[in-house]
């Protein structure tokens, strides 16, 4: 495990404060212009309290092949919806400080001003220690140590993200007795153990790692979000591959068997798009694959 050559805000735990950064490429804007942007900010991406991820529109500027697909998989099936709204480029700001984070983010708009516009942000929290504003903890499956690192990385230090902006209704949720939560999200509550007789519908259910072929392990980073009236939870996760995140998001929604997720009963997702993050070398992003 060599935690140099890699992003470790992708490997550490979920931060206090997060802002996502979701950026696309300016009309007229040539190639040139694009690698003098990301030229300019890879001083600032220091992979702990800044990552980076590239888009699919950013590598086509380019003119690079050799990464694999960020194609995001979209759904409209079953009753529910899956988006694929890609972007050029993401920026996932990590702290626990909002001001330093504020501040971060103006210079980096700053450098990509020339060739790259801001298309959407999110700010993010940390709920308790991880948890999703449900009040079930996020992540419980995620692999640990050598394993995580096994699942999140490729033996250049390279990896792939998936991000949804989920929304909730809560009120519908918490409208549920407290039996028809856990049998929704397939674990208890009270003490976060999952339910010998969960529906196959459970969202622990229909994402299990192990029960794919082969295991198919994902590293989530995700954080909970609130603003205004509308409240949710971002999710991310890092693998080695894409595919990983496909065929654990196809099984959510029924193409295997027909069962749709349960979490599709109270959630939705209005966004969706994978990112390239590049590995590190001297502690700045390594572009020296795509220049």
């Amino acid at each position: 495990m060599d935690l140099s050559i890699v992003q470790t805000g992708i490997f550490d735990d979920v931060p206090k404060h997060g802002r996502f950064l979701f950026f696309q490429i300016r009309h007229g804007v040539e190639g040139k212009d694009i690698k003098q942007c990301l030229q300019a900010i890879v001083p600032q991406v220091d992979g702990a309290s800044v990552v980076l991820g590239l888009g699919d529109a950013t590598l086509n500027a380019l003119g690079v092949e050799h990464i694999e697909s960020l194609h995001f998989p979209s759904y409209d099936t079953r009753g529910v919806q899956v988006a694929s709204t890609p972007a050029a480029l993401w920026l996932w700001l990590r702290g626990d400080d909002l001001g330093i984070i504020t501040l971060a983010a103006q210079s980096l708009m700053s450098s990509l001003k020339p060739g790259y516009e801001l298309d959407n942000y999110i700010d993010t929290f940390k709920y308790k220690d991880g948890h999703d504003l449900t009040g079930y903890e996020d992540g419980t499956e995620n692999p640990e140590g050598d394993e995580a690192y096994a699942a999140a990385f490729d033996k250049t230090g390279g990896s792939y993200v998936a991000i949804q902006q989920w929304v909730h209704d809560l009120a519908h949720f918490k409208s549920h007795s407290q039996d028809k939560q856990d049998q929704i999200i397939g674990r208890r509550l009270s003490d976060n153990v999952e339910l010998s007789d969960a529906p196959a519908s459970a969202h622990v259910k229909r994402t299990e790692q192990e029960a794919f072929d082969p295991e198919t392990f994902l590293l989530r980073r995700s954080m909970a979000y609130g603003e205004g009236v509308e409240a949710g939870l971002v999710f991310q996760s890092f693998a080695y591959t894409t595919e990983s995140f496909n065929k654990i998001m196809a099984k959510m929604v029924g193409e295997e068997d027909g069962i749709v997720d349960a979490l599709f009963s109270f959630t939705r997702p209005i966004t969706g798009a994978f990112f390239w993050c590049p590995p590190m070398k001297d502690g700045q992003p390594d572009l020296s694959a795509i220049l």
